[in-house]
Parts: structure tokens; sequence; C-alpha cells
């Protein structure tokens, strides 16, 4: 996968975030964390030693370190990004896959974090945008990893993932120490779980279950999002 970098696209708490932390321990790619969201949440980001300030110019970045190694980004559609959208050579250049959750489950999770969050940062529409542009352009459905697939059976999913997309598929990646990757420091608080981790599972919440469908402000966001992951979802990679 030289010269043409991995991209992960995922609405927020869609368990991407233990998704790069098994890719990181494979050991053959340099992993980026959120460089898009971070862009539009702090203005600039630091991409392996320069800062970026526009989407145009994180793109450029991407594209230049993939020319000599294996690059994998995870990033989230908590933001809308029209720089992506409008980029017809990144979107055929970089290899676009996505991941997605049942989002009862990703809007309790989200909740819990950030009690004030609005409808759109909950991401499953614009990630299905950033999914319907990828086709648009490339004319090939990209891979969708369903969440739940992930953690009922880690190896069969890594697996079809890695055949989708062209690399083979390391058993050592399904195990790893505990602890962080680089560029989780701005947004420490959100990947504890994932740190705190060693192999890919779920989380277990000592909050008690959230009813999200029936919740007055959340049950109208999940309306709005729920054909879009639905959509997303019956195309997600067939694990045996």
């Amino acid at each position: 996968m030289s010269g043409r970098p991995v991209v992960l696209w995922s609405a927020p708490r869609c368990r991407s975030t233990v998704f790069s932390r098994s890719v990181a321990a494979r050991g053959d790619f340099l992993v980026l964390h959120e460089p898009f969201s971070h862009l539009a949440d702090f203005g600039r980001e630091e991409v392996e030693g320069v800062e970026c300030r526009t989407e145009a110019e994180v793109i450029g970045r991407l594209l230049e370190l993939a020319r000599d190694r294996q690059v994998f980004v995870k990033d989230t559609t908590d933001f809308r990004y029209p720089g992506v959208l409008a980029d017809e050579r990144f979107l055929r250049g970089a290899r676009h896959t996505f991941i997605v959750r049942d989002p009862g489950e990703a809007i309790a999770s989200h909740y819990g974090l950030n009690p004030e969050l609005g409808r759109d940062e909950i991401g499953f529409a614009w990630l299905r945008e950033i999914h319907d542009r990828v086709l648009e352009v490339t004319g090939a459905a990209p891979p969708v990893v369903d969440a739940a697939d992930l953690v009922a059976a880690p190896e069969r999913t890594l697996r079809a993932y890695c055949a989708a997309i062209g690399v083979p598929f390391l058993e050592h990646a399904l195990s790893w120490s505990p602890g962080g990757l680089p560029g989780w420091e701005k947004t420490a608080r959100w990947h504890s779980d994932a740190s705190g981790s060693g192999t890919i599972s779920a989380a277990v919440s000592s909050r008690p279950p959230l009813d999200v469908p029936g919740h007055p402000v959340l049950g109208p966001y999940y309306r709005h999002h729920l054909p879009h992951y639905a959509y997303l979802r019956e195309r997600r990679l067939r694990v045996a």
C-alpha cells in the first residue's frame, strides 16, 4: 500500500480508536490520529513534523508521507470536511474505508463524554457523505467494517479488512501492550478505554444503560442518523 494512504473514517465512538491501535501493533504502518478532526477543532495540526492549517495542506502531507511508507489515518466525522469532499486527487489517491456502530450505542457513549453534543456531530450523516463521494469519484464500493463484527470476531473481521485493502493479515496485531499512541494526548479522555486495553473487546461501562431512542433530546438525533447507519451497515464486509 506504499504510495496510497489508507484512511479509516468513523463517526465518533464507533471503536475506530481500538481498530487503529491494532493497526499500529502490526508494526508496518505509520499510524496518524485524526488530523482532519484536530485541524477542525484546534485550527492547526502537526502531521509528522509539518504544521498544517488547511485541509488541503493535510491532504498534501498525507500523500507525501505515503510515497515511501505505508500510512494509516484514522479520523472521525464529528466535523464535515468540504476540502476532502472536493479533492478528487485525494478521493482517488487514498484507500478510503469506513467503520460503523449501532447508533444507539455510539450516541450513548458520546453523550457520556459530551452531554452537550449536537445532532450533526454524531457524525453518521457526514460519514455517509464521504462514503458516497468516494463511490461517486472512484466507481468502487469502499470497505465498511461493522464494529459489532469487530468485537465479536476480531480475527475474522481484521482478516476481511486486510484482504479488502490488499495487505497481509498479521496475527500478532490482535494484542498489544496497553498504552496510547502519538496524537492521543490532545483528546486523551476520549481514548481511555482503548489506552487501557490490550485487545479488541467491548468496554464495560459502569453507567446505567441509556434509552437513546426514548430520550427527549437524543431520540430525534438517533432517528436522524439511523438511516445513514443502516445504509452503510448494509454495505459492510461480510465476515464468515
